[in-house]
């Protein structure tokens, strides 16, 4: 049997390609004569250019300010005269210097994600798609803008490059499905610490509306707490990261050629069914008459929710370890003897996934 293996990041404790590699050893311990095919995906979060680089261009590092201020090391990529940029390489919750607080979430600039547009900017890139997620900042792109020289000198140096936020998120600049009260908690903010946020934003957003950018109510503003208000603002567009990765890793082309998928995520639950990168796979995978199973630290759909997205069955880490703290401080090894008991009951049932004729 031939299995395409396509997972997306398990938040912050496994990378998409950690995450594939687990899945690899656990399933070819107990069915070593399948075909395994290493796919890690990304929504443009954490992973964006690792996975990206497994397929196209090269990979550069510019040394940015991170979001308190520490200059920190980031990878991008650049494809000819197209470059891919993770905000999360800048800005990432990773990269704070302890964990999220409303300290945190206030001072948290995308300053560094500025820096990494001038870098591609340098580079001579005139396409430059920008990985949305897993940010640690809700600073409106705030700093991003005062990287490149300001809001003026901002939009004249994007002038005549497709610039592009690879982002799934719909999520508005402001309000209670924006950026600080839906991300901020997220991110180390508490209830005062969002309004302040809120505020900030607000003004933000009147700023960028009085230059005749009115980019707030635009679906994905909030993304990456409002750095996609920022490439609005630039005259940046929208696509979804899992399209982005999918397009340019020959997912359908993989698709076309395997017996099943197994995909995952940190928490598979009712965010999971809007679209999001682990669904679309499942979809992708029905129209080929694929099946899809998917391993995940959290399960929280209904039986009825797994049929309807078409996903043939989900498996939580949390439920396998016992415990969410044993899954998240252990996840290599228990996402490695969970997919070992998955190949084991596909195993025991004689049956395959069905092959195309």
């Amino acid at each position: 049997m031939r299995v395409m293996i396509a997972p997306d990041s398990f938040g912050d404790t496994l990378t998409s390609a950690h995450a594939a590699e687990a899945i690899a050893r656990g399933w070819a311990s107990v069915r070593p004569e399948d075909e395994l095919e290493l796919a890690p995906q990304s929504d443009g979060g954490p992973g964006f250019v690792e996975v990206l680089a497994t397929r196209i261009g090269t990979v550069q590092f510019a040394d940015v300010d991170g979001p308190m201020g520490t200059s920190v090391r980031a990878r991008w990529l650049l494809d000819d005269t197209t470059a891919y940029i993770e905000s999360a390489q800048a800005c990432g919750l990773h990269l704070l210097d302890g964990p999220p607080s409303p300290l945190s979430a206030l001072k948290a600039s995308s300053y560094g994600v500025g820096q990494l547009l001038d870098a591609a900017l340098g580079s001579g890139a005139r396409t430059i798609f920008v990985g949305l997620g897993g940010s640690s900042t809700t600073d409106g792109g705030r700093g991003l803008i005062r990287a490149l020289g300001g809001l003026g000198s901002a939009v004249a140096r994007m002038s005549g490059i497709d610039l592009v936020a690879a982002s799934d998120v719909e999520n508005l600049l402001l309000g209670t499905a924006g950026a600080a009260r839906v991300f901020g908690p997220q991110k180390g903010a508490d209830g005062e610490t969002a309004d302040r946020l809120e505020e900030l934003n607000a003004d933000w957003a009147a700023v960028l509306s009085a230059a005749g950018h009115d980019v707030a109510d635009r679906p994905g503003a909030g993304a990456a707490g409002g750095i996609g208000a920022a490439l609005f603002a630039l005259g940046g567009r929208q696509q979804p990261g899992a399209v982005v990765v999918a397009e340019r890793t020959g997912q359908q082309e993989l698709l076309d050629s395997v017996d099943l998928v197994l995909t995952g995520e940190g928490k598979f639950d009712s965010q999971s069914l809007r679209g999001k990168l682990v669904t679309r796979i499942a979809a992708a995978g029905g129209a080929t008459g694929v099946d899809t199973i998917v391993l995940a630290g959290q399960v929280t759909l209904t039986e009825d929710e797994l049929v309807a997205a078409g996903i043939a069955a989900a498996h939580s880490i949390s439920e396998f370890a016992g415990s969410v703290e044993v899954a998240m401080s252990d996840a290599a090894n228990q996402l490695e003897q969970l997919a070992a008991r998955v190949a084991t009951e596909v195993a025991d049932s004689h049956v395959d996934p069905r092959r195309r004729a």
